[in-house]
């Protein structure tokens, strides 16, 4: 599924075909038949995250309320603009929140069921306009047919449970991709505006550095600058501007930060407990639950 996954984004770039088509065919196909993830939810969201990039308030790849927060600046229940909407930080988001260093990464493996229910909220939504919405249903009701057939061919049901769980574990490499590129780099409130979007943009990703013959592991998304800068650039080529991307931070006082892939876990954890700590020293007006106070007893 991760290949598939690479190619649905390097597809909904329209970096991989010669023709707009022929990159919308591979979304489908790639994304909603292949995944179970509406390529239509994709877009609007990613294409946020792009002209937005670690914005707290504008950008969706940040607002993981109530299971996680990479600022305390989420403690103040700040207004989603993407959704449209208060991210509110309650009794139950600061306990989660409290412990989401350690939740981390087995959250990260059941998180593609998050993305299941986004794509059906999205699509069957009869309030918003979503383009090409019969293709992307049609796309979905292909993984739907074809997933649930392939569990049945397994001899037990805890074979299948151990199958759509391994499935999980192994997509949660991807999304753990996602996190490493961005949770630790910088972030602030409000849009980009003017030339002020280029530094946003160095600022807001973190590289993961990787030999060459890794490149297939991380599908290009190890150049994370590189690729904010260059979105439509297939990801063959980014390695090779990647000295350019450089030198031009270079010469105009940007930060281009490139990490190890075990650096940038640890960097992400740091953020994560960071956060984790000042929720705990958070206090506001509002009674915390039951489970809180068990959870934060002292004495």
């Amino acid at each position: 599924m991760d290949a598939s996954t690479y190619i649905g984004h390097d597809s909904g770039h329209y970096e991989v075909m010669s023709s707009r088509s022929y990159n919308k065919l591979a979304q489908i196909l790639c994304g909603n038949c292949m995944t179970g993830i509406s390529i239509a939810w994709w877009k609007w969201t990613h294409n946020a995250h792009h002209i937005a990039c670690n914005s707290l308030d504008y950008d969706p790849d940040l607002q993981h309320i109530p299971v996680f927060a990479v600022s305390s600046r989420f403690f103040g229940s700040i207004k989603s603009y993407f959704y449209d909407r208060q991210l509110k930080f309650d009794a139950l988001s600061r306990f989660l929140i409290s412990y989401q260093h350690i939740t981390f990464y087995p959250v990260l493996c059941f998180a593609r069921l998050n993305l299941y229910l986004q794509t059906f909220l999205l699509l069957f939504s009869p309030s918003r306009n979503v383009p090409d919405r019969l293709y992307n249903i049609m796309g979905i009701g292909v993984f739907w047919t074809w997933f649930p057939l392939l569990l049945s061919a397994l001899p037990s049901w805890p074979e299948r449970l151990m199958f759509v769980l391994a499935c999980f574990v192994v997509c949660s490499i991807q999304h753990l991709q996602f996190c490493l590129n961005h949770f630790a780099a910088n972030v602030y409130l409000g849009p980009p505006s003017g030339n002020d979007w280029f530094q946003k943009q160095t600022a807001g990703t973190l590289d993961i550095t990787c030999s060459t013959w890794m490149d297939w592991f991380f599908g290009g998304l190890q150049f994370q600058l590189e690729h904010h800068l260059f979105p439509r650039l297939p990801r063959a080529q980014l390695r090779k501007v990647s000295p350019l991307v450089i030198d031009l931070c270079k010469r105009h006082n940007l930060p281009y930060r490139s990490l190890s892939f075990v650096e940038a876990n640890l960097w992400t954890l740091k953020t994560l407990r960071t956060a984790a700590l000042q929720a705990r020293d958070f206090t506001n007006s509002a009674p915390q639950n039951l489970l809180w106070e068990a959870f934060n007893t002292h004495g």
